[in-house]
């Protein structure tokens, strides 16, 4: 077998429709049986031998795409059939006829593909899905990273939108769902023992009456593997966290100027209460906020652990050896004018990182927006915004975004465990910051925005590390050719392909997101409450409508929403007036005793038939008394101020007494509790932290958004008892 001839494929090697299955059959792939015939006669004699009805193929090394060519006849019934059939065949191949394939005619009405290509930046990527003349068309198909788990396989199966044609289907059988597993875990192990496979094409892979799939037509296409691309080299996690926890900063290019980048960063860390030592570096030296300016890093007399850059791109590089001289290792390169501007850019980036490592400098940026730490009052972005301190780990690749949520999780209550924007990401790449908040104890959840990656498996990997220990969250610029141009633009990196980027992710369990504010929304809620063991639905609400609201959303997003027990039903009879709903959704019919929704929902906590509890209406009614309040005030002047104000006070008791027993109920029993305001006013949170407690108290504007964010934590569930990490 000459399987490194040279073919249309360049320098590749196509092996023979033949030759793939027999490759095939090694790994214990079903494959038709079938035999080669040398010519006319002895294709004839083969058929009878198999008997009818048949399917004549061409064969030859470069005969790809057969059915557009005419080379392939189906369902031939006798001996003068199958010489008519070969006859044409040979006249369309012409000289490429090596001879001819001849198969039993395998019958059946459903038909996939299975595969493997080569990403470059992925690898080996495993294809399923919809088959036949339908695949290019329909593009119903689902994709892994080799290597594949019999949990990848089962859930890239599942995955595809004709996935019930698997069931029994127009008199045929179900189809074997673990024969289907066997096929593409044995794909993963072929090419990954055989790394010179470059492709994979079982097209059809027909599935018999009894629900059995075998593979009729095969293509394999080997060839040497491209030069090793060159990836930057890893940054340990040790090094990537002290630029978290520098003790004293030097901003070189200091200004004195409001709206320089140099007095812009200085004022936002002096004002956060930075309590390290601060030097300010200007050639022209002076006095800057009262403060001296430093000629150079050379003169500063103490300690320095990071430089502010924010000089011109070509001043940098005579920066290097003074800080090599002064021991300064972390540079945060606010600069712009590298990679981001073309090739001269990056001809210009690089040189300045093969400088900067031979000088032991390592270097977040260039063209970052800063970093922040709000656990070490150490804040150092361009735009002053000064969330909480909490577990909530953020990397952007665009520093605007990235300033942006951290300003929506200031005012929301959504700590931060820290922020960088890694701007080109010459030499720390997001793969470094993934595998640092792999190994920080305050980092619970990881949120990120990305629009390309350096290595896309090292970043696939890490990730999948990461996310067996806690979520990461994750949204995609350049998703759209127009996205991917502009992101190309703005980073000096093309994207990759964004389907393979979006199975690796889900293969990582990545929680992949289409909104920036989705991303807050799903980090509030996986660092303040526990995980549903589930995705049966308990709902409390104030109100039919609303009940009935997100039952449907609950519905639409794959939750259940259980019939309440007897026994349920009989407990809350005792608390609700005898008209309420006696179902799931409970209506607490706007009652306004403040015990009844305190019974209600732990009643639904302690109940083994819900794994979440998502209440509606119960908070904001403050807002509802206090505009009811300025009603009464212009309609009936007489009455008393005192007791306007005596409601509003009590009213702000009982949320807060009813946000900790929420806390407290989610210690208690390990279920999440997600809340909907009925209305929200200027200083309203999405997060309340209440004492020493682990869970805080969670409430969003919609019930969509509660919803949709308890899906995405049932998805993460199930990503972690596929990995065995629940």
């Amino acid at each position: 077998m000459n399987e490194h001839a040279d073919s249309a494929k360049g320098n590749s090697a196509v092996l023979t429709e033949r030759e793939a299955k027999q490759f095939l059959g090694r790994w214990h792939i079903p494959v038709v049986a079938e035999s080669v015939a040398k010519d006319i006669s002895d294709a004839a004699a083969a058929a009878e031998n198999i008997g009818f009805p048949v399917v004549v193929k061409g064969l030859g090394r470069t005969l790809m795409h057969k059915t557009e060519k005419g080379l392939v006849c189906v369902n031939v019934n006798n001996r003068a059939a199958v010489e008519q059939a070969a006859v044409g065949i040979a006249e369309r191949a012409g000289t490429d006829l090596e001879g001819f394939l001849v198969q039993p005619y395998v019958t059946g009405k459903r038909e996939l593909v299975a595969g493997v290509f080569t990403d470059e930046q992925y690898g080996s990527v495993i294809m399923f899905g919809l088959g036949g003349v339908l695949t290019e068309v329909l593009s119903d198909v689902s994709f892994r990273l080799a290597p594949l788990s019999r949990a990848d396989a089962r859930h890239m199966i599942e995955e595809i939108r004709a996935v019930k044609i698997l069931d029994a289907f127009r008199g045929e059988e179900a189809v074997d769902r673990e024969a289907l597993v066997d096929i593409l875990v044995n794909l993963s192990e072929m090419v990954v023992e055989n790394p010179d496979i470059r492709e994979v094409d079982i097209n059809p892979l027909i599935i018999t009456p009894q629900g059995q799939p075998v593979a009729v037509d095969a293509l394999i296409i080997k060839g040497s593997a491209k030069d090793e691309k060159q990836y930057l080299s890893p940054v340990e996690p040790g090094i990537v966290g002290s630029f978290f926890y520098p003790k004293s900063v030097a901003f070189v290019g200091a200004s004195g100027r409001l709206g320089k980048w140099g007095y812009t960063l200085l004022t936002n860390l002096l004002g956060g209460g930075f309590e390290g030592d601060v030097y300010f570096v200007n050639p022209k030296g002076g006095e800057i906020a009262g403060r001296p300016v430093y000629r150079s890093i050379t003169d500063i007399p103490g300690r320095v652990d990071m430089a502010v850059v924010t000089i011109p791109a070509r001043k940098v590089f005579d920066l290097i050896p003074e800080m090599a001289a002064k021991k300064i290792t972390s540079m945060l390169l606010i600069a712009s004018g590298f990679g981001e501007t073309g090739e001269e850019g990056l001809r210009l980036e690089k040189t300045l990182v093969k400088n900067a490592r031979e000088a032991g400098v390592f270097i977040i940026g260039p063209n970052t927006m800063g970093i922040c730490n709000p656990h070490a009052n150490f804040y150092c972005t361009g735009t002053h915004v000064r969330p909480a301190p909490g577990s909530v780990g953020v990397v952007a690749q665009s520093g605007n975004i990235g300033v942006q949520l951290l300003g929506f999780a200031e005012i929301q209550g959504i700590g931060i465990r820290g922020f960088c924007g890694s701007g080109n990401e010459a030499m720390i790449a997001i793969e470094d910051y993934l595998e640092a908040f792999e190994v920080d104890p305050l980092t619970r959840t990881v949120m990120l925005y990305v629009e390309s990656v350096k290595n896309g498996r090292r970043f696939y990997e890490s990730a999948r590390r990461v996310g067996r220990q806690k979520p990461v969250v994750l949204l995609k610029g350049g998703q759209t050719e127009a996205g991917a141009k502009a992101a190309s633009s703005h980073t000096g990196a093309m994207a990759s392909d964004n389907k393979v980027f979006s199975a690796a992710c889900r293969q990582a369990g990545i929680i992949k997101v289409d909104k920036p504010l989705d991303l807050l929304d799903l980090s509030a809620a996986f660092s303040s409450v526990p995980l549903p063991r589930g995705n049966r639905v308990g709902i409390m609400t104030l109100g039919g409508g609303w009940g009935v609201v997100t039952s449907d959303l609950c519905e639409h997003y794959n939750l259940a929403v259980p019939d309440l027990t007897d026994e349920m039903i009989g407990s809350i009879d005792k608390i609700l007036p005898p008209f309420w709903s006696r179902g799931n959704p409970v209506d607490i019919v706007g009652e306004n005793d403040p015990d009844i929704p305190l019974f209600v929902m732990e009643e639904m906590m302690k109940w083994d038939g819900c794994d979440a509890v998502i209440n509606l209406g119960i908070v904001g009614r403050r807002h509802m008394v206090s505009r009811m309040a300025d009603s009464i005030r212009k309609a009936d002047p007489q009455t008393p101020e005192s007791f306007m104000e005596s409601v509003l006070t009590l009213l702000d008791a009982f949320e807060e007494k009813y946000m900790q027993h929420l806390v407290s109920l989610m210690e208690k029993y390990e279920k999440p509790i997600l809340g909907v305001n009925i209305l929200r006013g200027e200083k309203d949170k999405t997060v309340y932290s209440f004492g020493d407690f682990k869970s805080k108290a969670l409430f969003f504007p919609t019930p969509e958004q509660a919803v949709r964010s308890l899906a995405r934590m049932y998805e993460y569930r199930l990503f972690l008892e596929r990995e065995g990490a629940a």
